[in-house]
């Protein structure tokens, strides 16, 4: 019987029941415990818009639905921000699964503007959880006022009496 002694040796009795009653193994170090996604809407010059930012559990980790979750927002000159540190209260979507923060602005004028925000959150699993921070930047391409407009029709040209012309 040596090679039964063996045998149990190599595979823990926890081992073999846990993959035998499908328990889900535990999250390895080295595997992403959450993502980041960000959003940018269109924003035009005097016109609210907001970029968002959404935390996403991955490979067996949720978001701690009890500890604190924040995130501290900067932005260029000509930008402003409605409020610079956002809190759990001011979530626009929580599950265990998810968590995002819309940040609202206005820009003064147009041009390339970066909008920052440190995220600070915590991750579980069911044996531990984990604190994580992390920065997010937004690139925002703010337009000036009537750009969206006189982008959408085409200038000099008429389409429609083009092709009225072009039958016989």
């Amino acid at each position: 019987m040596p090679s039964l002694r063996l045998r149990r040796t190599l595979f823990p009795a926890g081992l073999v029941l846990g993959a035998l009653l499908g328990a889900a193994p535990a999250a390895r170090a080295d595997e992403a415990t959450y993502e980041l996604k960000k959003t940018v809407s269109p924003a035009t010059a005097g016109v609210e818009s907001k970029v968002s930012v959404t935390l996403v559990g991955k490979n067996g980790w949720h978001v701690n639905e009890e500890a604190p979750i924040t995130a501290a927002v900067k932005a260029d000159a000509g930008v402003t921000l409605t409020k610079d540190k956002l809190t759990r209260a001011d979530l626009a979507e929580s599950t265990k699964q998810s968590a995002r923060f819309d940040i609202p602005f206005s820009a003064t004028e147009p041009g390339k503007k970066t909008i920052t925000a440190q995220t600070r959150f915590v991750m579980c699993q069911e044996q531990a959880c984990k604190p994580a921070s992390e920065t997010v930047a937004f690139e925002v391409d703010v337009q000036p006022p009537g750009a969206k407009k006189d982008a959408a029709a085409p200038k000099g040209k008429h389409p429609a009496k083009k092709s009225a012309t072009a039958t016989p």
